[in-house]
């Protein structure tokens, strides 16, 4: 039997839009993956196109592409999908377009839990395992205190956001104190207070990508949940979700996907905060789809920023004969996601 496909042309092409523009974005993530693997110092792109060709090469140009740069790009691109998939899931469960992971206490507990863990000598850069652990802890306590604080509130965007900033304060003051006690690992610590792929290897990878796949999928099996919250709990109590549930389960994922971006690559900031805005200005509400959308969206951010790091590390050093200068991807993710926002923040003024 035979089936025609009778739906109007504009209908055929809406139904295949969400795929044509996934297509596109897994194309963006592959080529910045290719841009990360040639951006680095050290070895030239002929030489990294040998190796990779499998062409031959010296023995350090194989390790620092297949040992250094490779695994610093797939943690670079997994834990951008994390940071994206826990801002659209934060922002769909507290219906709060400001609700990113860095203002919601969840990023700042992470990097507090790292940071403490290290400084009582639990964990460290050569101990990732120990990191997410540490990380894991410090952001459910990070999102536990500010679910107590919202009590009956939790359903109020507006509140959620003020106590999400006091806690996200509060936790980044505990941080200081930390410093300030053990000041001898201020220079293990910096990478996770600002943010940084340098020095990511295959363990690090290994350790992130099982993380990440479990809670990713977990967070898409709740897209429907998720839709519903974002629609207001009275039309999702009548739709028959359990919104209490519904919504604490979502913030345990979107604290999980946080807390192991975290522990890889530490605090980036903005991207949980402004990849949500993009993924649903361009794939629409159904989460479904959006989800997915999020995850590709940050990781080509992440990446695309760590090559754009590099780059500019590149040429600073250059231009300052200074060999280990290194521009941390954290400091231009925040300068860059600083400064969209302002940008966005007035126009939005200007349109009142």
């Amino acid at each position: 039997m035979t089936f025609v496909d009778t739906a109007p042309g504009p209908v055929r092409r809406t139904l295949r839009a969400p795929g044509v523009r996934v297509g596109g974005l897994a194309l963006l993530v592959a080529v910045v993956a290719c841009t990360g693997l040639f951006a680095g110092r050290g070895v030239t792109p002929d030489g990294v196109r040998a190796v990779l060709l499998g062409a031959g090469g010296d023995p350090t140009a194989e390790h620092i592409v297949l040992q250094l740069r490779l695994p610093r790009v797939l943690v670079a691109l997994v834990a951008g999908a994390c940071l994206g998939v826990a801002g659209l899931v934060l922002q769909s469960a507290l219906r709060n377009p400001l609700a990113g992971p860095e203002v919601t206490g969840v990023t700042p507990g992470a990097v507090l839990g790292a940071v403490t863990a290290t400084g009582l000598g639990l964990a460290g850069w050569e101990s990732p395992a120990a990191v997410v652990v540490a990380a894991c802890v410090g952001g459910f306590a990070g999102a536990g205190l500010l679910w107590l604080l919202t009590g009956r509130d939790r359903g109020d965007p507006e509140q959620t956001a003020v106590y999400g900033v006091l806690v996200s304060a509060v936790l980044a003051g505990l941080t200081a104190v930390v410093l300030l006690v053990a000041p001898g690992e201020l220079g293990s610590v910096v990478q996770w207070l600002i943010g940084s792929t340098e020095g990511r290897v295959w363990q690090h990878w290994n350790l992130l990508w099982p993380w990440a796949a479990f809670w990713g999928a977990a967070a898409w099996l709740l897209a429907g949940p998720l839709t519903l919250l974002r629609c207001g709990d009275e039309q999702a109590a009548a739709a028959g979700l359990a919104t209490g549930r519904g919504r604490g389960a979502a913030l345990v994922c979107a604290v999980a996907l946080t807390a192991g971006a975290v522990s890889a690559v530490g605090a980036l900031g903005f991207v949980g905060l402004l990849v949500p805005h993009l993924a649903l200005a361009v794939f629409g509400a159904d989460l479904r789809v959006t989800l997915p959308g999020a995850a590709l969206l940050g990781a080509a951010v992440v990446c695309g920023a760590d090559a754009v790091a590099q780059l500019l590390s590149r040429l600073l050093a250059t231009a300052l004969d200074a060999d280990r200068l290194t521009l941390p991807v954290g400091a231009l993710t925040t300068c860059v996601g600083a400064g969209l926002l302002l940008v966005v923040a007035r126009r939005r003024a200007d349109e009142r």
